[in-house]
């Protein structure tokens, strides 16, 4: 089931540069049912199957494995862990928050000054990333060294959670529904044939994607992404930016990419058709790997399907199950509608 893949895809750690394990994970899901597969030195994944019948364009879905993390840059004589963001984080999320750091998931808790040594200066901010640090219960530099070293990845160690009526919670939603979805499709009989490109390290700038994009050459790619539901009580106006319960979003533009008009088009008539609710972005906000697809070879027609997610890039992001499920849905009848 796709919330099964969900939630396993997210109990994996695959911080920006090391998507070892998630990759790891998918290929053993996606070989018996592979044509081709291919990997390049970035770490990228590439597998093709054959449908129903070859499309007359090249096709290419794409995600990302990669997740928002941390990285040591830094050991304290005391044993501490200094640390610098993996993407783009938000650092209000990090204090008292438990993490895994290195390939042995060493557990570790982000603290900063004790509140009762603050000025009241100081408490009217937040700590900075560089005043921040993180306790592995070591005593020493030489003890802390012995399971974790600078330059390992650190993940947020946080459970996947169902809750409420349909939502779910966990750390990496950002983009595991998005390869749970291309997983799912690659284990059904496909209407056409098709590349997925499960890439790396997204959230430091579409890094993978340029290179996959190269290797595939797609003439069209659909990208299967989340995206900021600012959803709260105190947002108005255009600042939510999509809500969660009002279906998945298709973008037309974001900081990255003015999407293809005519495959918006046709994704907004696919979803009306088929009872499937969707929304746009009410801001032009974030950006997604068909920035760099767009832009590769002579050049590529991009559209993309995104989940909408609360709490985007901290260990405790929010969906909702029915829009997770409706993403997949419509890129499965996507698929269909290129296979016309």
């Amino acid at each position: 089931m796709l919330l099964d893949t969900i939630e396993t895809l997210c109990c994996l750690d695959g911080v920006c540069g090391g998507e070892d394990e998630v990759r790891d994970y998918i290929l053993e899901r996606v070989m018996p049912c592979a044509d081709e597969i291919m990997t390049d030195p970035m770490g990228n994944l590439m597998v093709f199957k054959k449908g129903a019948k070859a499309p007359e364009k090249r096709l290419m879905l794409a995600a990302h494995m990669d997740e928002v993390g941390l990285i040591v840059t830094n050991i304290t004589a005391e044993g501490y862990l200094r640390f610098a963001e993996a993407g783009g984080l938000d650092r209000r999320v990090l204090l008292g928050k438990q993490v895994c750091v290195g390939p042995e998931r060493v557990l570790g808790v982000v603290g900063s000054k004790a509140f009762h040594l603050t000025t009241t200066e100081q408490r009217k901010k937040l700590p900075a990333v560089k005043d921040m640090y993180i306790d592995i219960g070591a005593e020493s530099r030489e003890e802390a060294e012995k399971s974790v070293h600078i330059g390992d990845l650190i993940a947020f160690d946080d459970t996947v959670v169902r809750f409420g009526d349909g939502f779910i919670k966990a750390k990496a939603l950002d983009d595991r529904t998005g390869c749970a979805a291309m997983v799912e499709l690659l284990e059904s009989e496909l209407p056409c044939d098709c590349w997925f490109a499960f890439t790396v390290q997204e959230e430091v700038g579409t890094r993978g994607a340029t290179i996959a994009a190269r290797s595939v050459c797609p003439d069209v790619s659909l990208v299967l992404e989340t995206t900021t539901a600012a959803d709260i009580p105190a947002g108005k106006g255009a600042d939510p930016v999509c809500r969660l319960g009002k279906g998945v979003v298709i973008p037309f533009m974001d900081r990255g990419t003015i999407y293809n008009k005519d495959l918006c088009a046709l994704l907004q008539r696919i979803a009306e058709e088929n009872d499937i609710p969707w929304q746009s972005k009410t801001r032009i906000a974030g950006g997604t790997d068909g920035s760099a697809i767009q832009r590769s070879g002579s050049g590529v027609a991009v559209a993309a399907v995104s989940v909408p997610v609360r709490n985007i890039h901290s260990p405790s992001s929010v969906a909702t199950v029915q829009e997770c499920e409706d993403q997949y849905k419509l890129a499965r009848l996507f698929l269909e509608e290129m296979a016309k």
